[in-house]
């Protein structure tokens, strides 16, 4: 195609441009702090035989209970603070004058 087989069509007209949070990022990072928050526990954690079931477990099968509950909670708070950052970006929008184009092929 070369540009003289085209017609084009332009007209102005009003966008509203706002910077927008990429909300895979925070749900990552919530997910790491949630990996972090049952690590943080994991540790801190005591070890001795349940006075009900005289059971102890392993520190690493309570670091993965953890993580069942810790992750969501990280992905919920990392998509809350998305949410909000973009509503606040939102108010933050600015309206400005493009130019849109139509291409057509003149075939």
């Amino acid at each position: 195609m070369s540009s003289a087989s085209q017609a084009a069509s332009g007209e102005r007209v009003e966008a509203r441009v706002r910077r927008a949070p990429r909300i895979g990022v925070f749900l990552a990072l919530g997910a790491i702090a949630g990996i972090v928050v049952a690590g943080i526990l994991t540790l801190t954690g005591s070890y001795e035989p349940s006075e009900v079931l005289d059971v102890v477990y392993p520190p690493m099968q309570v670091f993965g209970f953890l993580l069942l509950w810790t992750v969501p909670l990280g992905l919920g708070l990392g998509g809350l603070v998305a949410v909000v950052i973009d509503r606040v970006t939102r108010r933050r929008s600015h309206i400005v004058q493009v130019d849109r184009e139509t291409v057509s092929d003149a075939e």
